[in-house]
């Protein structure tokens, strides 16, 4: 695997990085040797946080992870992961997609399985012709984390959701 590791507000020191390679190396096993990870650790006042994301064909494994040590958000984001990679090769096992990046010991090894997604509530509601400003209204006075809506200028459905730090996001497709 080749790793990119860089810091914010953090001196990505030598102990860090050995850190990383020890933790997030035991992942090897899962991927072909030309896979990257992108680790990317950053601190905000008492708060040490690490963000690891391993795009791969298709789809972008992700997963972060706070607390007051960096070593154990090293540990931490690693079980993360690795909790992930398994659900993930279930599903790709049951749809019998291609694993590309995964190496072939780790597809054919059985894990006990995390129970399957399951939908227990669906909702029907009119989709409004407004601006993402409107939506966010909306979905501020709703108290949700994200709102649909069709927009206004372009007819598309469109999807606005909340971010951490008080911020918003928007969601257009793309064809």
């Amino acid at each position: 695997m080749r790793y990119i590791i860089s810091g914010k507000n953090i001196n990505v020191t030598e102990g860090l990085k050995s850190a990383v390679y020890e933790k997030i190396g035991k992942l090897e096993r899962y991927f072909t040797p030309d896979t990257e990870i992108h680790v990317t650790m950053s601190v905000e006042k008492e708060r040490q946080k690490i963000e690891v994301t391993i795009p791969m064909k298709g789809t972008i494994v992700r997963a972060e992870q706070v607390s007051n040590d960096m070593y154990v958000s090293i540990d931490l984001v690693e079980e993360v992961i690795e909790r992930q990679l398994r659900k993930y090769k279930n599903k790709l096992i049951e749809q019998k997609q291609a694993a590309v990046n995964f190496n072939q010991a780790f597809i054919e090894e059985d894990y006990a399985e995390d129970p399957s997604i399951k939908i227990v509530k669906t909702k029907k509601f009119a989709i409004k012709p407004m601006d993402a400003e409107e939506a966010c209204i909306q979905m501020e006075l709703l108290g949700h984390n994200f709102f649909v809506y069709r927009n206004a200028e372009t007819d598309e459905v469109n999807v606005v959701y909340k971010r951490k730090g008080n911020t918003y996001g928007l969601i257009e497709p793309e064809y």
